[in-house]
């Protein structure tokens, strides 16, 4: 029997340091001194034990990877047709529980009873303001006009917050506030051009909280999100969102679980769309008994000169500046084609 196996608390700390602290699954798995492969299959669920392990305690793993760890587990019987209704009236307890400890800074889950237009859905691609490409909003504004979206979701990773990264921060690039003072402003023109607003959690949105969470900083003391942009309550904040799409396909959004959207996809049993992944733009089909799926990664609309990015250039592969809409129920890719200096070529057009 595996280590990772027998240990609830080590699969804990790999899911936090692969997909809250962006740290490869290789590494984790050195770290926590675990096999890479026992590492490796955790993750794809290829196994009956981890199969089980998953459906027992996905909940519990998305709260604490939204930093509810601290939270007692709840042990649940399997749930049968007799014990349904006790079943749902204790997770509407928990997730009560979930939504007083976030003190306004994020919103979790869909909108109930409002009524949501999906069938023009503008996805706005990692920006990291104020490292963003120069010609972002411009580009999203030829967007919003060509496409006149009755939706619009931001990806996650709206602010960089480089001064405020686990990593070493460059000493040449602007401080944790001068970097906020620098995208303010931005914020303020993407509000005017898009007052309602989807945004997803994201690694480097959510810094601040994870810094303080790291040092032992209650979130009661911290802003909310939309106090630090100066934006209303019409920017909503979600761990990850599933929407209905006109054609009866389901879309699962998160910024980004695996490097493979189709095999999150395929997981999924539904069409899927993330960010986070800056190198890879592109779009993939795939089929069941069931119907036709697809998975979308949506590259990004940052800056690649900028200092924030250096990290780049020991890559063969570059990002991929452009992003995603669903239209009519069905993936559309954008890419901003840059031209010899770096600018988006319809600009001037």
């Amino acid at each position: 029997m595996s280590l990772l196996k027998q240990n609830d608390d080590l699969k804990l700390k790999l899911i936090q340091l692969v997909k809250a602290d962006g740290v490869s699954v290789a590494s984790a798995a050195r770290q926590l001194g675990i096999k890479e492969r026992s590492a490796q299959e955790f993750f794809a669920k290829t196994k009956h034990w981890q199969q089980l392990w998953w459906a027992e305690n996905q909940e519990y793993v998305d709260e604490y990877f939204r930093g509810f760890g601290n939270l007692p587990k709840v042990n649940l019987p399997p749930r049968t047709k007799e014990n349904a209704e006790i079943y749902d009236h204790v997770g509407q307890i928990i997730k009560n529980i979930h939504r007083s400890n976030t003190s306004g800074i994020i919103y979790y889950g869909n909108y109930g009873d409002e009524v949501v237009d999906n069938s023009r859905i503008l996805l706005i691609s990692d920006m990291h303001i104020p490292y963003h490409h120069p010609d972002t909003l411009e580009f999203l504004q030829h967007l919003k006009d060509k496409y006149q979206p009755t939706r619009i979701i931001c990806l996650g990773d709206e602010l960089d917050k480089h001064a405020l990264s686990f990593h070493d921060s460059d000493p040449d690039l602007p401080s944790a506030g001068d970097e906020l003072r620098m995208a303010l402003p931005v914020i303020a023109k993407l509000k005017e051009m898009f007052p309602v607003m989807d945004i997803l959690e994201s690694n480097h949105g959510s810094l601040v909280y994870r810094k303080a969470h790291a040092h032992g900083i209650p979130r009661h003391y911290l802003k909310s999100y939309n106090d630090v942009l100066g934006v209303d309550d019409n920017w909503k904040w979600h761990y990850e969102m599933t929407i209905d799409l006109p054609n009866g396909n389901r879309c699962y959004l998160h910024h980004g679980k695996s490097a493979n959207v189709t095999k999150t996809s395929q997981t999924m049993s539904m069409c899927a769309v993330q960010g986070h992944y800056h190198e890879t733009f592109k779009t993939e089909y795939w089929g069941n008994p069931n119907g036709l799926f697809w998975a979308m990664q949506a590259g990004c609309l940052i800056n690649d000169k900028c200092y924030a990015f250096n990290y780049n250039n020991v890559n063969l592969k570059r990002p991929i500046i452009g992003t995603g809409l669903i239209i009519d129920s069905m993936p559309v890719l954008e890419a901003m084609v840059l031209d010899s200096e770096g600018r988006w070529e319809n600009r001037l057009k």
